[in-house]
């Protein structure tokens, strides 16, 4: 597939995001969503990641089970979706909205303290 526009790729954003249920967006405190076309040599090298990996998103902040009763004055904590990567592992315009759904679930997810294991396990209670 090729890589869209960049006002048709955040419109499929906030298709996706609207798509998520209540109980997921709702509580969301203190987050921007965002994307880049790629994740950053910085990025890239914080996760460690190898050339031949990439990312479909990114969480950066502080997850709502961190915030102490000193949270506040803090830069909104930030989920980057990554359209390049998200773009060539999709076939269509529909698997490419999927695979920003479930991404921005999956970072959302870790805004609200979930460990990758925990996601796992109940992205397989999904499918």
């Amino acid at each position: 597939m090729h890589v869209l526009p960049d006002d048709q790729f955040a419109q499929l954003v906030a298709e996706a995001m609207d798509e998520l249920p209540e109980k997921v967006v709702a509580p969301m405190s203190n987050v921007a969503v965002t994307y880049e076309d790629e994740p950053s040599v910085e990025q890239r090298e914080k996760l460690r990641l190898r050339g031949d990996q990439t990312l479909f998103g990114l969480y950066e902040g502080i997850p709502l089970t961190a915030r102490g009763g000193a949270y506040s004055m803090v830069l909104p904590d930030k989920i980057t979706l990554f359209k390049i990567p998200l773009t060539y592992a999709s076939k269509d315009i529909i698997d490419l909205k999927d695979h920003i759904k479930h991404t921005l679930w999956h970072e959302i997810a870790h805004h609200f303290g979930l460990d990758h294991g925990r996601i796992h396990e109940l992205d397989g209670r999904r499918k």
